[in-house]
């Protein structure tokens, strides 16, 4: 199967199958999401809703952010995947927006990852659900479900590659809702340790499905 046929179909099916795909944190703001998102390294959407209530009630703005300590940001989140690195990181972004962006999260991407906690994925998260911005974050859903369905090759080994890949493929207009696409694809359906293959509406265009298929056939 050609590449293009695959993206084709694929996107067809996430179009009608998902057309209002859209993030699972809870979020009210551009500071809010950014804050969520930080959580949300190595650790499950569910838990960071669970946490974040209170994490915003403490801290509603950078400033309430700015003031408070490390320890008393690494108590509110301490149920949350390495707490440590997590609360210096936010109280850090925090000074950063009052000192250098007037306590506003920036829209440019490259000066967004210029604070504290905030790679590549994240910034490009909170560019494309927030502004729209034609990016494609890449996460551990992301990076193995296209790896998986072979929307990307085998030896695109990081993240930034698989990026620039399926930015070449899809459309720009598309990126931010495909983003949403492949991970909830890869939350509820292509899962990591038992992919649900039998209920999966894409199986007919998946590359790791027809090696299944092909193996189950040489096998009778």
């Amino acid at each position: 199967m050609r590449t293009k046929e695959r993206y084709d179909a694929i996107i067809d099916y996430f179009e009608r199958a998902m057309p209002e795909a859209e993030s699972e944190l809870n979020f009210s703001s551009p500071f809010e999401l950014l804050v969520a998102v930080i959580l949300s390294a190595q650790c499950t959407d569910k838990r960071v809703n669970m946490v974040t209530p209170t994490f915003f009630a403490t801290f509603p703005t950078p400033q309430a952010l700015a003031e408070a300590s490390v320890e008393e940001v690494y108590d509110v989140i301490r149920s949350i995947s390495y707490p440590n690195n997590k609360a210096k990181n936010l109280v850090g972004m925090a000074k950063m927006l009052l000192a250098e962006f007037d306590g506003e999260v920036p829209s440019d991407i490259e000066q967004m990852m210029r604070l504290p906690g905030v790679g590549r994925k994240t910034a490009n998260v909170v560019g494309a659900v927030i502004w729209q911005r034609e990016v494609m974050p890449v996460d551990t859903h992301v990076f193995r479900v296209s790896h998986r369905i072979g929307l990307v090759p085998q030896s695109a080994k990081t993240p930034y590659a698989v990026e620039q890949y399926l930015e070449r493929h899809i459309a720009a207009p598309l990126l931010p809702k495909a983003h949403h696409w492949l991970i909830l694809h890869g939350r509820y359906t292509c899962t990591a340790r038992k992919p649900k293959c039998e209920e999966c509406g894409i199986s007919s265009w998946c590359r790791r499905f027809a090696r299944l298929e092909k193996n189950s056939y040489l096998c009778r």
